[in-house]
């Protein structure tokens, strides 16, 4: 291998291994705002122009200190005359780590914007009041983290300065919300007693909790593991693009392009692509325009094939030995994040990975309600912020992993065919909740897949 795919591979893993995306979720008033624009101006990740500004924004008010929530209120300005955000993205760093932060709203009508927000993260921050507890809000904070496999989940409880830093409390929350996250299913929690305004645990330690030895909100997000070690995952790569040069130097060159969703390939290593079935085994890789002999997440290589075989792009290459079964009859559940309801008997477009597909709706079972996990059986439709359970026949058969197994190739998008809008983001399996399973509904004629 030369030096130069050597540095190539090394800053790919580099790059893995030292960003780190998070989410933060919280109640309205509980000091979100502050806490985001504490972490970015504690970590000297503010312009000297902006803190000017909210500086004299601050003194305009009558306030003495800087209002760091500030930082983030142009989003709410925007949001007031009527513009439309998703999610607050921000991205800072410090000597050990990079990061990106989605931004999410705190109101129930804005579940969707949390479910967009968490979908990529690698941990989510849910602010808790200390003055009031665990509430039906952070339940369903921690509900969407758990649904959405997010695997590491901070518990910040914010506002200790008014509670008099009292440990008490702090444990009680702490206990609490530990035990309902557990339940659900999420496998790391750790609980941080802070005070945002005042600074508190958030990049340096407080003295004013001596009791508290664990580590502050930006310590625990630079030590937090984030690997994940992808590279053990089922070996899955989605084909992008099938490169044909037809040139004098490489007349016959047909190449797989892609980025590598999961796991590991190595030349010499039978396939099999799906969904076709053929099998084949792989004559070299390209990484970087030089070939090497193993590749993995989250690289970008082309593949090459002992064989010549029909692949284009949606198809998925997979280890012969450990290749998912492809269905035309998915089960899901889904958070519907569009206007217009998802209804039973409608026609739609399914996007997984690269592959994009016709299929129809063919049931709604149930309707999950976060505050209480309870379900609504066969509800007929799905509105907007609404999560619930759906079965969709696709014209073509498709090869998904459950989600819990894999968060790249378990999840998809159901379209609008009409106008390209985006429905509602779907992940294949189980919740982590029970949902009853009704009769199947008939299909609409002109749709018999």
């Amino acid at each position: 291998m030369s030096n130069s795919v050597d540095t190539a591979v090394q800053l790919a893993d580099l790059s893995a291994t030292t960003l780190l995306r998070f989410a933060t979720a919280g109640s309205v008033d509980d000091g979100k705002s502050t806490l985001v624009g504490r972490l970015l101006h504690d970590s000297k990740s503010v312009l000297t122009d902006q803190l000017e500004a909210v500086e004299a924004a601050s003194l305009k008010r009558g306030q003495e200190a800087p209002d760091l929530a500030l930082l983030t209120d142009g989003l709410r300005a925007e949001r007031e005359q009527g513009i439309t955000i998703d999610v607050a993205y921000r991205y800072f760093a410090t000597p050990r780590r990079r990061f990106i932060l989605a931004d999410t709203p705190g109101h129930v009508q804005y579940t969707r914007n949390m479910v967009t927000g968490a979908s990529t993260a690698d941990l989510a921050v849910v602010l808790v009041d200390a003055r009031n507890g665990v509430i039906e809000q952070t339940r369903r904070h921690a509900a969407v983290a758990a649904l959405l496999r997010v695997p590491h989940v901070v518990l910040a409880v914010n506002k200790m300065d008014l509670v008099a830093y009292e440990e008490k409390v702090f444990a009680k929350i702490a206990e609490e919300f530990t035990a309902y996250a557990s339940e659900l299913g999420v496998p790391e929690i750790t609980a941080i007693p802070i005070s945002a305004l005042a600074g508190d645990n958030v990049v340096e330690p407080s003295a004013n909790m001596d009791w508290y030895g664990g580590p502050t909100v930006l310590e625990h997000l630079e030590t937090v593991p984030v690997s994940h070690d992808l590279t053990s995952c089922h070996a899955r790569l989605p084909v992008q693009y099938v490169i044909r040069p037809q040139t004098a130097e490489l007349p016959d060159y047909r190449g797989y392009a892609g980025q590598i969703a999961a796991g590991t390939f190595r030349v010499g290593e039978p396939v099999t692509v799906l969904p076709s079935g053929r099998t084949s085994r792989i004559a070299g890789i390209d990484l970087l325009g030089e070939p090497v002999d193993i590749a993995w997440t989250p690289q970008s290589v082309t593949l090459l094939l002992e064989d010549d075989i029909d692949i284009s792009r949606g198809d998925l290459i997979v280890p012969s030995g450990d290749a998912p079964a492809t269905t035309q009859d998915v089960e899901a559940t889904v958070c519907h994040v569009a206007d217009q309801p998802l209804t039973v008997g409608q026609r739609v477009l399914l996007k997984h990975t690269t592959r994009t597909v016709k299929a129809i709706v063919k049931e709604i079972p149930s309707r999950l309600t976060l505050d209480d996990l309870s379900q609504h059986p066969d509800p007929g439709r799905l509105v907007a912020n609404d999560i619930g359970r759906v079965k969709v026949r696709t014209a073509e058969p498709l090869a998904l992993d459950a989600y819990a197994d894999s968060r790249r190739t378990g999840s998809f998008l159901l379209i609008d065919p009409a106008d390209g809008t985006t429905l509602a983001a779907g992940m294949a399996g189980e919740s982590f909740a029970t949902h009853k399973v009704l009769n199947t509904v008939e299909d609409e004629a002109g749709w018999d897949f």
